[in-house]
Formats: structure tokens, sequence, C-alpha cells
């Protein structure tokens, strides 16, 4: 399969290894000096494109793939407030894309057990519920859209949570939260249940980069070939 990867840094390095180890032939690599013209020309050749880009040139890049007719599997973050736009342009011109806020197999299982968790926790209403992610000092968004989406998860299934904040709130309805950016951490995600008695917790802590990149390759792999929008849950047939 030949792949093309827009935006060529620690995570497009990464994704390079494991789909070479994977038997896939890369046909572009561009990061944010490389025309568009180029990209365009490049996308032509692949079979599937994986976009690990930044939040302000997201938008632009998976346009282009539609605009080349290339399935485009996107990494990138903080571009969401645009995504119900891109998904209906997705549709109009019959392209192919799968947004993950999260591309790990592991964190895609996370969800789950989440989810789960949250509905379980309807009838223990001495436990206050929180969501704490650290990452590296890089990254750009805050809180992280793998965050993001835990919380979402949470408020959809627990019935007491109406809404998230990135700050500390009175509110028993304000589901916390809090963002933490130091060093190098690869990404860490935590959702604790806290009562007067206990704690619950769950946890999703990559050692690197490597899992995301996996998943990246292993999403790729799925959508060649074919139309419409998936999900990492298509991918994991959950």
């Amino acid at each position: 399969m030949k792949i093309a990867l827009i935006g060529y840094g620690k995570m497009g390095k990464e994704i390079e290894n494991i789909a070479l180890e994977r038997g896939h032939e890369i046909v572009l690599k561009s990061t944010s000096k490389t025309p568009q013209e180029e990209i365009a020309q490049k996308l032509l050749l692949a079979d599937v494109a994986i976009e690990f880009s930044t939040p302000k040139s997201a938008v632009k890049n998976i346009y282009i793939c539609f605009e080349t007719n290339t399935p485009v599997v996107i990494g990138t973050t903080g571009w969401y407030d645009q995504y119900n736009e891109v998904k209906e342009t997705c549709l109009k011109t019959n392209s192919t894309m799968l947004a993950a806020t999260n591309c790990s197999l592991g964190v895609n299982i996370f969800f789950e057990i989440n989810k789960y968790l949250a509905k379980m926790m309807n009838n223990q209403p001495q436990y206050n519920v929180a969501v704490e992610e650290i990452h590296h000092i890089h990254k750009l968004d805050a809180p992280s859209g793998t965050a993001i989406s835990i919380a979402e998860q949470i408020i959809e299934n627990l019935d007491r949570k109406k809404h998230w904040k990135n700050e500390l709130s009175e509110n028993t309805e304000d589901l916390e939260i809090i963002s933490i950016r130091e060093g190098e951490v690869p990404g860490t995600h935590k959702v604790v249940y806290s009562s007067d008695i206990d704690d619950i917790e769950i946890m999703h802590k990559a050692h690197n980069r490597k899992g995301f990149a996996q998943g990246a390759v292993v999403a790729a792999e799925f959508i060649a070939g074919k139309k419409g929008i998936f999900t990492m849950k298509d991918v994991l047939g959950l």
C-alpha cells in the first residue's frame, strides 16, 4: 500500500517506521514548508493519507485529500469545531475519512471501558468523577482531544454530569478536566471516581509514540479502498 504522510514531525517519523515494517511504501513526507501543489500531486500516487500536522493546517490538508480522492486518517486534534462542516463535505464529495482524537488501539479499548464504568456509576451517587491528562510541553491544545472524548463519553453515560470544564469547579454538574504539561511525556489519561471511602481509577499510559503510530497505520489499512466516514470503533470491530 502506498501511504502519503501529511505532517512529518516526531509522529510522522514514527508512522513511517511502522508503515515500512508492515511492508508499505511512503510516497509523500510533507512538512509545513511543502507546497500544496506538490502535496496534491503526490496524493494522486497514494492509496491513503495519514494526517498528523497542526490544528491550523489540518482542515486545509483534509480538503486536499478530498479533492484528490485520497482516503485520509486524521490524527491531528484541535480542529473539531469544524468537524461537522468537514463531515458534510466528505459526504458531498463521496470521499473517505477516519478522524480519531487518539489512534492508539489501547486508548480506544480504554474508551469502551470508560463508557461502561460511567453507566455503572449512575447507581453510585457517592462518587464524584474527574479526568486528568498529562502530555509533553510541546502539545499545542489543552485539554487534549483524547481527554475531551473521555469527558464527553462520561457525560453521555453518567446522568449527573452535564458539561466539562478545563478548570476546577464547585458546580456538581461540571466534569473537571485537569490538564498538565511537563517534560516529554507521550500521554497519560486517567479517570478518577472518588468517595469518602475509596477511589476507583482507570488509566491509559502511553510509554512512547509507537502505539499511536501503529493505530494510525492499522486505520489506514482499514479505510484504503473504502468510501464514507469511519471511526476507530469500525477498525476495532466494536
